[in-house]
C-alpha cells in the first residue's frame, strides 16, 4: 500500500519540523511549509493526500490556503490545526471544506488517527470520481 503523502503547514518551524519527524517515523511521506507561498508551491509540486494546516499565520492565512487548495482539488483532505481556541476560525474552515480540526498541543495518536481516516476518504473519492 502506498504511503500517505502529507503536507504540514505551520509558521512555527520547530513545531512543524518535530511533527514531520514524528509522522515520518510512523511511515508517512511528509512535506513541510512555513507560510502560504511555500504551502502552495509544495502543494503543486507534489499533491498531498492530506494537508495539516495551521489557521493563524502571517501573510496568507490558513483559511486562504484552504480555499485555494479546495479550488484546485476538492478531494484533498484538510485537517486544521489551531492553538488559539478560536472556534470561529475553525467553524469557518469547516464551512470551506476542512474535514477535521485538532487543537494544539497535539496528541500524535489523535493526529495519526484523523490523518488515516482523511486519507481513506480521499482514496475513496478518487476511486469513485
Amino acid at each position: 500500500m502506498a504511503q500517505t503523502r502529507v503536507l504540514l503547514v505551520d509558521d512555527e518551524f520547530e513545531f512543524v519540523s518535530t511533527l514531520a519527524e514524528r509522522l515520518q517515523m510512523r511511515n508517512y511521506t511528509v512535506d513541510i511549509a512555513s507560510n502560504g507561498i511555500e504551502a502552495m508551491a509544495a502543494f503543486h509540486k507534489s499533491t498531498p493526500d492530506v494537508v495539516i494546516l495551521d489557521l493563524k499565520m502571517p501573510g496568507i492565512n490558513g483559511l486562504e490556503i484552504l480555499k485555494n487548495i479546495k479550488k484546485f482539488d476538492p478531494s484533498i483532505e484538510v485537517i486544521i490545526l489551531t492553538g488559539h481556541g478560536d472556534m470561529q476560525s475553525v467553524e469557518e474552515g469547516m464551512k470551506n471544506g476542512a474535514s477535521e480540526y485538532i487543537m494544539k498541543p497535539i496528541d500524535i495518536n489523535e493526529l495519526t488517527s484523523k490523518n488515516d481516516i482523511a486519507a481513506e476518504r480521499r482514496k475513496k473519492s478518487l476511486y469513485q470520481g
